[in-house]
């Protein structure tokens, strides 16, 4: 039965914010939409597959790729603000370029943009690092199962930065890169491209990311997407554009786990 309207909505253990552990001072996590009352049998079944963006959900790298943009644009003589930036990463590069310089200025100078972001990302990598309890996140389903695949529109240098930084490839499924594919997000193809890798179809399947675009390409793809705030989004915007659940960052959801959708 719904709350009386006036109520204060029901939260779940996973709301408490435990005391020392940083957590923003909003509950975790914000229901994005009423789906009807979750099925909780008595052992719940864990989905069969996740899917992880990587950039801003599990390694802390949406800024520097901010920069190293910011960098590129400056070094080719365009004028680029950073929120500008920061709001399109998380697409492929060619669509990131399209959408902050046009397509016909990227078209001119897009592979040097390209070239100049990923020298400059690359020189900052030792900033990389996993975010807080990142890594636990995907062992702790890779140990429950769980068939865990990475999917990022990295290049190749990138990702071997960001893979030895993480250290999960033991564990892991299968890595889909933006070399893997020929549209990036938002389009559909790298989470279609993910659940050939994991052998799982969309309905059993969740996919867990950070950006507006993450959200889009899954729902796409028919996947339910749970976003952590950890890439600089808003929770407002990422709830309006499809997120079934939404947690501060991979810590929030590996401490919520086991009333998460990824259990149910």
């Amino acid at each position: 039965m719904p709350p009386a309207r006036g109520s204060p909505p029901r939260r779940s253990r996973s709301c408490v914010r435990p005391s020392g552990t940083g957590y923003s001072e909003h509950p975790l996590p914000i229901p994005a939409r009423n789906t009807g009352k979750p099925h909780r049998p008595e052992e719940p079944a864990i989905a069969t597959a996740v899917l992880f963006d990587v950039d801003g959900t599990l390694v802390d790298s949406n800024y520097l790729h901010v920069h190293a943009w910011r960098r590129a644009f400056h070094a080719l003589d365009r004028d680029v603000d950073s929120w500008r930036v920061h709001r399109a990463i998380g697409k492929g590069s060619g669509k990131l370029l399209s959408t902050l310089l046009g397509d016909d200025d990227a078209g001119r100078i897009g592979d040097r943009a390209k070239d100049l972001h990923s020298r400059f990302y690359l020189e900052a990598a030792d900033l990389l690092r996993p975010f807080d309890r990142a890594t636990e996140l995907v062992r702790e389903l890779a140990g429950r199962g769980v068939r865990v695949v990475l999917a990022t529109s990295a290049g190749p240098d990138e990702l071997e930065a960001l893979r030895k930084v993480l250290d999960v490839d033991d564990v892991v499924a299968g890595i889909v890169s933006g070399a893997d594919v020929e549209a990036t997000k938002p389009d559909p193809e790298p989470v279609f491209a993910a659940l050939d890798k994991a052998g799982a179809s969309p309905e059993e399947t969740v996919f867990v990311g950070d950006a507006v675009w993450d959200v889009h390409a899954a729902t796409k793809a028919g996947v339910r997407t749970v976003s952590v705030l950890s890439g600089g989004v808003g929770a407002a915007e990422l709830t309006e554009a499809g997120a079934v659940a939404i947690y501060d960052d991979a810590a929030a959801l590996l401490a919520g786990l086991e009333e998460s959708v990824l259990l149910s």
